[in-house]
């Protein structure tokens, strides 16, 4: 009885002793227990689906589906000079990935077919097939759908008139570094203007998210970018 005991006792302080070791090893972010803490960039990063590649489908594949999970991310600070790089944020957004939400999305408001959607460093040009009598509404609706996806520094432009859409879809295989692309951009955008383009955003924002007076210039964007690189 007395060997019993003694067995149980020793059991326990194994236990426990490896219960605090891992207490010890885990970042300051799971003291609660909790799972799924990856290292990027010197941030701590949890969530709920430990797989490589967050936004990755291909990754999804043995899981079951989680289309109706929340989405939970949690990130700290490190304190460490130059470790927290708030410009990689902005340089890990995939596009087309964007551009596929956006495209779902607008699917969705009524009398709306066929959409095609560009996702630039700053605009979103989408093109889309209507027999809607009020374009004025629908276009406000494809155009809320975008802006609801996509960080606030971007522009949306948004057009029914499908002759558009080659031109549009003429940038697929172009990037930012292209020669003249902004300016071949802006052509685009000047077209796609002579359509509807819904309300304004707000009071100090035209119906396409630019401030009052700007007009597809260096955009909010870059203004965002230089506050990440100063810390503020």
């Amino acid at each position: 009885m007395k060997k019993a005991i003694m067995a149980l006792g020793i059991c326990g302080t194994v236990a426990l002793t490896g219960c605090a070791a891992a207490d010890n090893n885990a970042s300051p972010g799971d003291r609660d227990g909790r799972t799924g803490i990856y290292q990027q960039s010197g941030n701590t990063l949890n969530v709920n689906d430990q797989r490589p590649d967050l936004y990755n489908e291909d990754g999804r594949k043995g899981f079951k589906d989680r289309s109706e999970d929340f989405g939970y991310v949690r990130h700290q600070k490190t304190g460490v000079m130059g470790a927290d790089n708030m410009e990689n944020a902005y340089q890990s957004i995939d596009r087309e990935q964007i551009a596929d939400m956006i495209g779902r999305f607008s699917l969705m408001a009524q009398n709306v077919d066929d959409v095609s959607t560009l996702v630039t460093d700053e605009e979103v040009l989408i093109v889309y097939e209507t027999d809607s009598e009020n374009r004025d509404q629908t276009a406000d609706q494809v155009k809320r759908m975008a802006m609801s996806v996509v960080p606030r520094w971007f522009h949306v432009y948004v057009s029914d008139d499908t002759s558009l859409r080659n031109e549009v879809e003429n940038f697929a295989s172009l990037d930012t570094d292209s020669r003249d692309v902004d300016e071949l951009i802006d052509g685009v955008v000047k077209q796609m203007l002579k359509s509807p383009q819904g309300r304004d955003m707000s009071t100090g924002e035209n119906a396409n998210g630019e401030a009052k007076g700007e007009l597809n210039e260096e955009t909010d964007k870059d203004d965002i970018s230089t506050q990440m690189k100063q810390g503020k």
